[in-house]
């Protein structure tokens, strides 16, 4: 009996992990924003927005803050006419690389699987 109890305390925290992991990337918009920034290392503001479809300035806004706010972005003013305004990935971002390609991958294998049936 202690030993399943082990085992289920070890769950729990482990799926606490998982939802503290989701609270952060949840939502529409976080992983493609990161993906973005990810896929050319910086990007500016315009950049990111062409690159996530349908996604608005004041959500792109928002969402930024959040990553920022959760050290997952940089966010650096450029002294250009008319200010820019350039992200990047924090080293702590940076170990999301590997889940973005991983979803990449899945994705590409997902489409072809669902194309073909």
């Amino acid at each position: 009996m202690d030993c399943n109890y082990r085992e289920k305390e070890k769950h729990k925290k482990e799926m606490m992990a998982v939802q503290d992991s989701m609270d952060v990337l949840s939502g529409k918009w976080k992983i493609a924003i990161i993906s973005s920034i990810c896929y050319y290392n910086k990007r500016r503001f315009s950049d990111i927005l062409n690159d996530v479809v349908g996604i608005s300035n004041k959500m792109l806004s928002k969402e930024l803050k959040e990553l920022e706010i959760n050290k997952l972005i940089k966010r650096t003013v450029l002294d250009t006419q008319p200010v820019s305004i350039e992200y990047v990935l924090t080293e702590h971002g940076k170990t999301l690389q590997t889940i973005i390609n991983n979803l990449t991958d899945w994705g590409i294998e997902h489409r072809k699987k669902i194309i073909e049936e």
